[in-house]
């Protein structure tokens, strides 16, 4: 489940922006803030099954717009294929071969400016 949960806030983080302001609120609150549904039907005046339709509708949205677009997936594939070079590089820093710790150096440091 925490999983699924990461992967619904990097959704929100690519998508948010496409919902309609109330799902983008209750979404909010609920999952990047941590109230409980109940709680953001308190303030807003509905039933806690009220606010979760609305967060239901916006997961279904946005899990919808990144099957068509893949966007969330080919990040993480991209993330898994730096952290998978830089393990390869790493071992280089620490050996005899002066040149190659250098170009595994700038490498590491290309492969960082990547991330950020």
């Amino acid at each position: 489940m925490k999983k699924d949960t990461v992967y619904l806030t990097m959704l929100f983080d690519y998508y948010g922006e496409l919902l309609t302001d109330k799902q983008r609120e209750y979404f909010d609150l609920h999952y990047n803030q941590d109230y409980t549904l109940a709680e953001i039907g308190e303030m807003n005046g509905i039933s806690r099954q009220g606010v979760w339709e609305i967060v239901h509708r916006a997961e279904r949205a946005m899990r919808s717009i990144d099957a068509r677009t893949g966007l969330v997936s080919r990040m993480d594939e991209r993330r898994e294929a730096m952290r998978a070079i830089s393990e390869a590089l790493t071992p280089l820093l620490s050996g005899r071969d002066a040149a190659a710790a250098a170009a595994a150096r700038r490498a590491l440091d290309a492969l960082k400016a990547l991330d950020t």
